[in-house]
């Protein structure tokens, strides 16, 4: 048995496939304990494990500032997104938003390149975890444990939303609680008062005792940037996921509200604990990473084993949520004519299977692509996808100045978040990821990825511009068909 619904039209409230509820399609299975752990842990990549030591070695112990201003920009843009969503939980989030805003142009783009980035996002992360298990268990081929991995977590979506929930509320539950300690045992070492250290415990003179807090100047910051930019993406997963739990409004609210401090101790606190156990410049920050490095640096045995299961934690999660989050966009998509119109059944568990099914192959042909051709095929697939979360971040802020005056005037009362000091941070806002994405082209990699993501933009959004230009000629507007 198979359901499926549509969107309303510009303007009006979502329903349907954006709006889970009784008899259409989605249903309510996440609990707010899943939601409270999604909005926690999904703003914890794999990259903030992995990349961290890269972005260290680049700006120094200036990372922080780069770290600080990404930060900002991820809670200025959290707080716009929050405030759409709960006045409208949407399963396609931004997208069903910018559609209503901006119009159908707008919607159908970003959703697609949306999409895309994820799907990209599940071949690295099979990848990843697959090296890590065939170091593990080397009598198993990388390929093959990549395709256990995506197969798993595959099924587990398929079962049902509720699953998936639990996947990831243990998932998550693991990285909150590894930070949490890593941060915790990193200080009370810092500051000298941890019983059996091996680290002498220098407080924070290692933040200024080799070449200062610039040691690259001030410029590195923005360099670090663009390093850490991206290890932020998934912290608006939440509002997408709201959309199938019991109390959408409250959900958002609470991860909208909660994104300030988990921002400040994940991210800021903990490579703040590496900074001030470590020189910047200490060579295992590159050689081991920046966290296994600082396990060591206090004498925690077995830090590189540990750190293997968190990072792998990490991304299973990421998979888990990644495959959760294309799979849903694709539905909200086929619920608007966006996308072939049986994207947006679901079976009788409330599963949009199609969307799945699809966003899963597409995953396994990248993961072939990584393969087989890691140096080109692939490579312009991760380029060409990597600057989408700036352009999400762009059309969430210009989708929240548009939104604000619809959801004034057709309901006012659902108005229960509101974006601080509208419209001038939104404006703030938008300027800052600009400057980025500009800053990006005097960057020999980041030109690379700006360029490419751009080019697969202009793309979608003449295929959008052209496809709905056929549609008023022969009388059948874009999204009818999916009716």
């Amino acid at each position: 048995m198979t359901s499926q619904t549509t969107l309303a039209g510009p303007g009006q409230q979502p329903e349907g496939p954006d709006r889970a509820g009784p008899g259409d399609g989605l249903q309510a299975g996440l609990k707010n304990r899943h939601l409270s752990m999604i909005a926690i842990g999904g703003v914890i990549g794999a990259g903030l494990f992995v990349g961290s030591g890269a972005g260290i070695a680049a700006a120094g112990p200036a990372i922080l500032l780069s770290y600080a201003l990404v930060g900002l920009m991820v809670v200025f843009v959290m707080r716009m997104l929050g405030e759409m969503a709960a006045a409208r939980p949407a399963s396609g989030s931004f997208s069903a938003y910018a559609d209503q805003a901006l119009g159908r142009w707008a919607g159908f783009s970003i959703g697609w390149l949306y999409w895309f980035f994820w799907v990209v996002v599940l071949a690295v992360e099979a990848t990843a975890g697959a090296k890590i298990l065939e170091n593990w268990v080397p009598g198993v081929p990388q390929w093959a444990w990549a395709l256990i991995v995506m197969l798993v977590l595959t099924a587990t979506n398929l079962v049902s939303v509720g699953s998936y929930g639990e996947f990831e509320f243990w998932f998550a539950g693991i990285k909150v609680v590894a930070i949490g300690a890593f941060v915790i045992v990193g200080l009370l070492a810092v500051f000298g008062v941890l019983p059996g250290s091996d680290n002498a415990g220098s407080g924070l003179v290692h933040l200024t005792d080799t070449g200062g807090f610039f040691p690259k100047g001030p410029g590195a910051i923005l360099t670090g940037v663009l390093m850490v930019v991206f290890s932020f993406m998934g912290s608006e997963i939440v509002t997408l996921a709201a959309g199938e739990s019991e109390n959408p409004q409250r959900a958002v609210q609470k991860a909208t509200n909660s994104v300030i401090w988990r921002i400040a101790v994940f991210y800021l606190g903990s490579i703040f604990v590496v900074l001030t156990l470590l020189p910047w410049n200490d060579a295992s920050i590159m050689e081991k990473g920046s966290y296994v490095a600082a396990l060591d640096s206090i004498g925690i045995p077995h830090a590189g084993q540990v750190m293997d299961v968190i990072v792998l934690t990490a991304v299973l999660s990421c998979l888990n949520s990644g495959l959760y989050t294309a799979s849903r966009m694709a539905f909200s998509l086929g619920g608007r004519g966006d996308a072939p119109k049986a994207f947006a059944r679901t079976n009788k568990r409330g599963v949009p299977q199609a969307a799945i099914l699809s966003s899963v192959v597409f995953g396994f042909v990248a993961v072939f692509f990584n393969y087989q051709w890691p140096d080109t095929v692939f490579a312009f697939l991760l380029n060409s996808s990597g600057a989408v979360a700036l352009f999400v971040w762009l059309v969430i802020c210009f989708t929240q100045l548009r939104m604000r005056g619809i959801i004034l005037r057709e309901s006012p009362e659902k108005l229960v978040v509101r974006m601080w000091l509208f419209p001038y941070l939104t404006w703030a806002t938008i300027a800052m990821i600009s400057f980025v994405l500009v800053y990006m082209l005097t960057d020999d990699a980041g030109r690379e990825q700006v360029l490419l993501s751009l080019l697969v933009a202009v793309l979608v959004v003449a295929f959008s511009l052209v496809r709905e230009a056929l549609g008023r000629r022969n009388g059948t507007p874009a999204g009818k068909s999916a009716e």
